[in-house]
């Protein structure tokens, strides 16, 4: 071995490993693995080394999982200590400290692989945090990571009352790991007792309901692209197509529009919504459609005078193999949408899938905008929030993609 040898088991990777490491990715598959010189326990960290035996990193091993060993350091000298991990979350936390300007009452905390923290999602709703674990190695050192949470934002003047696990995911079983979700019981802190969390947000407020809300109750990473769309919004009738909690809506509502209409296939979000609309005095220039959206475009003609049509579906594809049917969803409802507009209206579309890549979705929007007979005046370009982080080594970190145009 190049390097000194420590209480780990050594693994070896393949030369492909061996380059996708060195370019910075953190994920090695199981066929990349040549040998391991012992039998790690799941979730157990690795030293991983070339073919030459030279030190690339340390991650966490599951042999329940295609992703065999997750990378969590590239430094020989770290001990994986409660001081390793709360140096990593001081980190992520200053970096969001820095980059949103203290705007922290609702905001994720820690975003996965981007802050080396693999298959980990916290996120801040005001004074509750709500994680998502789907990596074994992070699960059973939960009992370090969650506490160190709660000490170094409480420390930083933020009162948080609880930690909510969401971990009702299938994906978790692929990691062998169970589903469930529930609060995680943070030592000399009482339970909370209700799962409902009130959140302001560009100056709007929200009820999240954090155990039953999808992914973990509110999609933060929009934050700054609903402050773009409230923006072209002011004298016009708007159409937010998959509003869940309202939140396209409820900025545009807030940003001077004539009138809007908010439309989801859930009625649970259809309530939502509306509840959030009465709560920030808006409901009276707001109504709330319990309809597939697929099915609303179809049926609308143009004449219900919608200037200005905001779409934000949920992700069509989650894997490569349901990329062309996510292509003819997306082109769909930008179709639809581009032949309702009338000539000067405006339109937000975006998707947040990391499988459709910008160019990909820029392909589908010139091809909907050809068959409907328009133009597309781009106005602004957007992604995620900067807390939700892009590395550009992991792409995978790098999925929204979002869109404001002028029809022409």
């Amino acid at each position: 071995m190049s390097f000194k040898k420590r209480e780990y088991v050594v693994a070896q990777v393949t030369k492909k490993g061996e380059i996708s490491l060195q370019k910075g990715h953190p994920w090695i598959y199981d066929a990349e693995v040549v040998s391991l010189d012992g039998d790690p326990a799941d979730g157990e960290i690795v030293d991983v080394v070339s073919s030459k035996g030279r030190f690339i990193g340390s991650g966490f091993y599951n042999s329940n999982s295609k992703i065999r060993i997750r990378l969590i350091s590239r430094n020989a000298n770290d001990k994986f200590d409660e001081a390793f991990f709360e140096r990593r979350i001081r980190y992520a936390w200053e970096y969001r400290k820095t980059v949103m300007n203290g705007d922290l009452g609702c905001c994720r905390v820690i975003f996965g692989e981007a802050d080396t923290f693999p298959g980990l999602t916290v996120d801040k709703f005001n004074d509750i945090l709500v994680t998502q674990t789907l990596c074994l190695g992070i699960e059973q050192r939960k009992d370090i990571i969650f506490p160190l949470l709660y000490k170094i934002l409480t420390q930083d003047g933020h009162n948080i009352r609880g930690i909510f696990e969401r971990n009702d995911v299938k994906v978790r079983e692929l990691e062998g790991m169970k589903q469930g979700k529930g609060f995680y019981p943070l030592p000399g802190v009482p339970m909370p007792e209700t799962t409902d969390v009130m959140i302001e947000e560009n100056g709007i407020k929200y009820h999240v309901d954090f155990e039953n809300g999808q992914k973990t109750g509110f999609f933060l990473d929009q934050k700054y692209n609903r402050q773009a769309a409230a923006k072209l919004a002011r004298g016009k009738r708007v159409l937010d197509c998959f509003t869940h909690t309202g939140s396209f809506g409820l900025n545009a509502a807030a940003g001077g529009a004539e009138y809007v209409r908010a439309v989801d296939i859930s009625q649970e979000a259809v309530d939502m919504a509306r509840r959030n609309a009465q709560l920030n005095g808006l409901d009276g220039k707001m109504d709330f459609l319990c309809e597939n959206v697929f099915d609303l475009l179809s049926s609308m003609t143009g004449r219900e005078g919608f200037d200005f049509i905001i779409l934000d579906p949920p992700a069509f594809t989650k894997s490569r193999q349901t990329m062309e049917n996510a292509v003819r969803g997306y082109k769909e409802i930008n179709l639809r949408a581009m032949k309702l507009l009338p000539h000067g209206g405006y339109l937000a579309t975006c998707s947040c899938s990391h499988f459709m890549s910008e160019q990909m979705f820029e392909d589908m929007l010139r091809s909907a905008a050809a068959d409907a007979h328009v133009s597309l005046r781009r106005i602004e370009y957007r992604q995620q929030a900067p807390d939700h982080p892009v590395l550009y080594n992991v792409p995978e970190t790098e999925y929204l993609k979002f869109y404001l145009f002028q029809v022409v």
